[in-house]
């Protein structure tokens, strides 16, 4: 199988920008540098391009047909507060910063695809490149769709770098790929006091530990056990001391559904546990809902698409479907609440490596990947320009 499906050229030039980047990792909504380096390497191309969503950039291709609608093709661009922890000679110069989840490896892939897209004379319909800010803050795709990411735009394709699967593997899968990624936070408040006299007080203590409790039975006794889903509480602060009863006390979690109405159902469930556990104990209980990215669903058409332009570059047996349901979040879904599209995730195990996984302090991926994955992009930009001048005609 031929692992770099584009020019040593190219390849070159990608693999020195994903590491340029990955030593000079930023956060969400800091991705200044990283905005000069697209910007740079897209100078060199001669394509004109666009700055959106404050640190973000949009490239757009014409086409032969101008006023058709566009391909649009997206990579992330931020890193994670992590502490790097791989031992490699370009790892993250920036203490607490780490691209541990790939983004660096995206942004070189389109960039790569931009380099291919950029030598197609015959070029019928307009292609749209977003290298889109803060999709690890959850709020980066919506700042790109105010900015016009979508204006005239039919269908957009994406996709992320996965250490489960071998290297020269892409993974098409047909319905959900991404859980809706919400966030709760549960405050308590009880009445304080010594903690030799308890009959005195409303224990907050007590009362979040029967709450955590009560919250697992959700996903275990509510939800169909065909839709997956979680309900995690990952922080519980209350008290000071050793001898006081706390008073108040603060839970905070996640919530991840792959459908709209277990999502809905989640919510509500939380909200009578809480109310119900608060009156019991005679404590006071709110509850904050903050509603994070919807479900990643591909829908059946594009994904016919996604495995037409994935044959192109592997061979037909490395087209594979995911093999578990994936509950982590991705903003792409906020595309896809607007315009059809799909997403993807690219093998990229290094061969005797651990296969440590994304937002890991010593994730890592083989680079090879990137050749692969700007094939990809290249390969499903003509595929679904071919879609659209069908429309056309």
């Amino acid at each position: 199988m031929n692992l770099q499906p584009i020019s040593e050229d190219i390849f070159s030039r990608i693999v020195d920008v994903r590491r340029d980047l990955h030593t000079h990792p930023e956060l969400s909504w800091n991705e200044r540098r990283t905005q000069g380096r697209i910007a740079a390497y897209l100078d060199k191309l001669n394509v004109p391009y666009r700055k959106a969503a404050d640190t973000g950039i949009i490239v757009d291709f014409p086409g032969k047909f101008a006023d058709a609608p566009s391909v649009a093709l997206r990579a992330d661009t931020d890193a994670l507060p992590i502490v790097e922890e791989t031992g490699l000679p370009f790892a993250s110069q920036n203490p607490g910063v780490m691209h541990a989840c790939g983004h660096d490896g995206h942004t070189s892939m389109l960039l790569g695809a931009a380099s291919l897209i950029a030598q197609d004379n015959d070029r019928k319909i307009p292609i749209r490149l977003l290298f889109q800010p803060a999709e690890e803050g959850a709020s980066g795709a919506k700042a790109m769709i105010n900015d016009g990411a979508l204006d005239n735009v039919a269908m957009i394709f994406g996709g992320h770098i996965d250490r489960h699967y071998p290297l020269g593997t892409i993974i098409v899968t047909e319905g959900a790929v991404n859980a809706s990624s919400d966030k709760f936070t549960i405050t308590i408040d009880g009445q304080g006091g010594h903690a030799a006299r308890p009959h005195e007080t409303v224990d907050a203590v007590v009362v979040g530990s029967l709450l955590i409790m009560a919250l697992q039975t959700i996903v275990s006794r509510e939800v169909n056990p065909a839709h997956p889903s979680v309900v995690t509480v990952g922080h519980f602060e209350a008290g000071s001391a050793h001898n006081v009863i706390a008073a108040q006390a603060t839970l905070k979690g996640t919530i991840r559904s792959q459908e709209q109405s277990v999502r809905d159902g989640l919510q509500q469930s939380i909200l009578r546990i809480a109310s119900s556990i608060g009156q019991l104990h005679g404590a006071h209980v709110e509850v904050d809902i903050e509603e994070g990215t919807p479900p990643v669903n591909n829908p059946s058409d594009m994904v016919k698409l996604c495995e037409q332009a994935a044959r192109q570059v592997v061979p037909e047996e490395d087209v594979r479907e995911l093999e578990v349901a994936n509950m982590g979040g991705e903003d792409f879904g906020d595309y896809m609440e607007i315009i059809p599209g799909c997403y993807v995730r690219f093998g990229s195990i290094i061969d005797g490596t651990f296969p440590h996984p994304a937002h890991s302090s010593k994730f890592d991926f083989d680079e090879r990947v990137l050749g692969i994955g700007a094939a990809y992009y290249h390969a499903v930009s003509k595929v679904a320009s071919e879609e659209i001048l069908k429309d056309l005609k």
